[in-house]
């Protein structure tokens, strides 16, 4: 049986390992009355009408707004609880009152919040690394319904200071950005951010909160999308918001009023991702290192932008804020055509062609920052000008001597097609 202190969390001085292993599995979720360790993870609750046995009952359930508590199945069951309660207590710093709202994917996370903390009239800040979502939702539903958005530099406080105002509700991070790994000073920028009374929000999917506590760094909500390293196997797809007391009963009350519910079923295949996450992760950053390292040293490749290596922006920060990587990162090409890079992923035979991240398999895609940043340059301010054609790689668990092979034969694809 689960051993739970006694508020009924998993202790949260054990280490990261034994907390993915223990976490969200209450006797009361996992067991039956007379033998509480029946099984070991809880089993998949589906159904959207919870009976009440009688009306005193079913008016008492008004009042009770918690996971927990029946009261229907837009509410959840313990196989929804269980991995919302599991990923509270991998988050230093939700406290007891604090908590994780689930959503249908990672991008229904970020608008889910954004819509919760935001009105109209209000200032949200955005880092110029974000994912493209992010940015279509900001110039799509946010200014339609009239909130403005301003853009900054993940990496100059001054750019983010230029843009402060006293309508600013929201601070938007991702860091490291999805495609161009800027890792920026999420401390000093929250702390800026609520001096000025903003809530501060953290696309925190790169590192999660094994790699890096973001409510302890002065982050408000983190999101996940739970759809990448707790899956871990492609086959769903979920997002996820954490905060402390402040913030999760708004988030909660919003996501609510929406209809907000994800399956039974999804939450059983997280739950069983989150068990071997901190396995999978291991391996994964462990083979990222290495493939970065061998590219360092190739002459077809101008940079590598991986956020563990040394000379990567933000690298000093990662190394003081952050306690784990993952396999996501990219390399830019020197010089070339987008047509040389295209031969080169389409030459890769060990990796698939196709977005996301955090999957057991490897993947390659193109990334073309330039046509969508507004607050910064790409390339990168020590690049050279030709040197923009850029590979993001989402290493996966096969073995990193044979990518490494596959990404040598494509290189060697992408030289003779950058020669014409």
């Amino acid at each position: 049986m689960t051993k739970h202190n006694d508020t009924g969390s998993v202790d949260a001085a054990l280490h990261s390992d034994s907390q993915l292993v223990l976490a969200g599995r209450r006797p009361e979720w996992t067991g039956i009355a007379g033998h509480p360790g029946a099984v070991v993870s809880p089993p998949v609750w589906r159904g959207s009408t919870h009976l009440y046995p009688d009306i005193a009952a079913l008016r008492a359930g008004h009042g009770t707004n918690a996971d927990g508590h029946f009261y229907y199945g837009r509410r959840g069951a313990p196989t929804q609880w269980a991995l919302a309660e599991a990923l509270t207590e991998l988050e230093p710093g939700a406290g007891k009152d604090g908590g994780t709202v689930l959503y249908p994917s990672g991008v229904a996370a970020i608008a889910g919040v954004l819509l919760a903390v935001l009105k109209p009239g209000d200032v949200l800040l955005m880092t110029d690394n974000a994912y493209e979502p992010s940015r279509t939702l900001a110039n799509g539903i946010l200014a339609d319904i009239g909130v403005e958005t301003r853009w900054f530099d993940p990496m100059d406080l001054d750019s983010l200071h230029a843009v402060l105002c006293d309508r600013t509700r929201a601070v938007l991070l991702e860091s490291p950005g999805s495609l161009t790994m800027e890792v920026c000073d999420v401390p000093a920028i929250a702390a800026a951010a609520h001096a000025r009374g903003a809530c501060v929000i953290l696309d925190n999917t790169w590192a999660g909160p094994t790699g890096f506590a973001a409510l302890s760094h002065g982050v408000d909500i983190s999101i996940l999308a739970v759809t990448k390293h707790v899956g871990g196997h492609s086959d769903l797809m979920m997002g996820s918001a954490t905060a402390g007391a402040e913030w999760y009963g708004r988030l909660r009350r919003h996501a609510q009023m929406l209809g907000t519910v994800v399956s039974p079923d999804d939450a059983a295949l997280a739950l069983r991702g989150l068990r071997t996450m901190g396995l999978r992760l291991a391996h994964t950053t462990a083979s990222a290192r290495r493939i970065a390292h061998w590219l360092q040293d190739q002459p077809q490749v101008a940079r590598v932008l991986c956020p563990m290596l040394p000379g990567s922006p933000g690298h000093d920060l990662w190394s003081r804020d952050f306690a784990g990587g993952c396999g996501l990162f990219t390399f830019v090409l020197r010089g070339g055509t987008g047509a040389a890079r295209d031969a080169l992923i389409d030459a890769l035979r060990l990796f698939g062609i196709g977005y996301s991240w955090g999957g057991f398999e490897s993947l390659a895609t193109p990334v073309d920052p330039a046509r969508i940043r507004t607050a910064s340059a790409w390339p990168l301010a020590d690049m050279a000008a030709d040197d923009r054609f850029a590979v993001r790689l989402a290493i996966g668990l096969e073995d990193a001597g044979d990518l490494i092979a596959d990404l040598a034969q494509a290189l060697a694809v992408w030289a003779q097609a950058a020669r014409g």
